[in-house]
């Protein structure tokens, strides 16, 4: 796989492991955690087929253009820069992944996929597997949220391929609420596996998707992301509380489209990503574009510090 040219801050590789250990025992679902939209992009193939899932107008667009629109497509499309390994050495613990086929692949092999094809699943996924072996008290989140031109027998596949990369890391379901880094580290548990498809009811280590929701502004105005994201944290423990009673936390999507507009609205996002806490009526996980810019990594984590100083205002009292 290409290596990766985006800035990694490894002082937050390991930053599960070296939270104090009052945070053990809070369960992940009130812990605030980063992650990544388009967590594959940054390995996007401007020499690879247009994805099935692009309507008919971009896929005459690349006919008549060819190399010139898929180049174009890339830096449209391609919103990391930086690959999975860097990612997590950075602190991201939420991945955001697409799955297509290729048409008329003789070997049914599954790729991640934007409009144009990534890197294979299974690279990613060993890329994956060789941090979290080397960092044994990181927890990360898979989640397969889009499927395009993914049959059964593919799923199957990509079954039998998460069983073989991570063996005895995945998470099987349990209550929400007993997820916490201490029962994971007990039961040597590494990733949850979060399947936005049918099939999730009968894998054991396949969580199922509507536990991941994904609220999405739709808009390129900073004011009115920010008063979409505030509207999702105060609304969020109505759609828990009615769909899935047993995790009374919200997956916030904060997705920059442009970079122009991801630039100007940063300032802004910054100080609202600060302004959050984490917990039972708080943000959970937060994803953004372009992971490395704004200190957006380093701003999630140190909301989880919060915790601390909770309690010993508690203490105090």
């Amino acid at each position: 796989m290409a290596s990766s040219h985006g800035r990694s801050d490894l002082r937050f590789a390991d930053w599960m492991a070296s939270l104090p250990q009052s945070m053990h025992t809070v369960p992940l679902a009130n812990m605030a955690i980063p992650g990544s939209h388009d967590s594959f992009s940054f390995y996007i193939d401007e020499a690879s087929p247009v994805g099935p899932e692009q309507p008919e107008t971009v896929q005459n667009f690349v006919s008549v253009f060819g190399t010139v629109a898929k180049k174009l497509m890339r830096k449209w499309l391609a919103t990391q820069t930086m690959n999975f390994t860097s990612q997590l050495e950075a602190g991201i613990r939420f991945f955001d992944l697409r799955i297509s086929t290729k048409p008329r692949d003789p070997d049914n092999e599954l790729y991640f996929a934007h409009g144009l094809f990534s890197a294979t699943v299974r690279e990613g996924l060993e890329q994956i597997s060789s941090f979290l072996s080397a960092h044994a008290k990181e927890v990360i989140f898979l989640d397969f949220n889009h499927f395009y031109g993914v049959q059964n027998l593919h799923h199957e596949k990509l079954v039998a391929m998460l069983k073989e990369v991570f063996g005895e890391k995945l998470c099987p379901v349990v209550f929400a609420q007993e997820v916490t880094l201490k029962y994971l580290w007990e039961k040597e548990y590494q990733v949850l596996v979060f399947y936005h498809h049918p099939m999730a009811l009968e894998v054991p280590f396949l969580w199922p998707g509507q536990m991941m929701p994904a609220p999405w502004a739709n808009t390129t105005d900073p004011e009115k992301l920010v008063q979409f994201l505030q509207a999702s944290v105060t609304d969020r423990r109505n759609i828990y509380l009615k769909y899935l009673p047993f995790l009374p936390n919200t997956l916030l999507y904060v997705c920059f489209l442009f970079v122009s507009v991801l630039l100007r609205a940063l300032p802004g996002m910054m100080q609202w990503i600060r302004s959050q806490r984490p917990g039972e009526n708080g943000i959970n996980i937060i994803t953004a574009d372009f992971v490395e810019l704004g200190e957006f990594i380093s701003a999630v984590i140190s909301l989880n510090y919060h915790h601390l100083n909770e309690d010993e205002d508690d203490d105090a009292t």
